[in-house]
């Protein structure tokens, strides 16, 4: 899978969060001050290019849905990281950010009971 850019990865942001749009529809769902809609329309065809957007025609448009779901993408990113910085490594990645972020003890033990939770489900 092809990485994104930011530009494209808050598009793919907006298109998880709203299934399917046109062009105007995302750029609804940017904050202040919203991109030109040659742009945001540039970009969209770019990722409909790498594979992470279809279409279909309606009228004279085009309403744009995500062909990778957010998952999939978010799990090959976190690979991708744990790859290029931590050798691979995901306890020295839990590691970095532990020391990083200054995390109690308390902390972690609150993250790894919902660990747990999660993998109980």
């Amino acid at each position: 899978m092809k990485s994104l850019t930011k530009a494209e990865e808050e598009i793919m942001q907006i298109l998880w969060e709203i299934q399917e749009g046109n062009v105007a529809t995302m750029i609804e769902h940017y904050p202040e001050p919203r991109p030109a809609y040659n742009t945001v329309s540039t970009i969209v065809r770019i990722l409909e290019s790498k594979g992470f957007v279809g279409y279909r025609k309606e009228g004279r448009g085009h309403i744009y849905h995500p062909l990778i779901g957010k998952q999939e993408y978010s799990n090959q990113s976190i690979s991708k990281l744990v790859d290029g910085y931590f050798q691979g490594s995901f306890n020295s990645m839990v590691s970095f950010f532990v020391k990083k972020n200054d995390i109690s003890t308390k902390e972690l033990e609150a993250i790894l009971k919902e660990i747990n939770k999660t993998e109980e489900s």
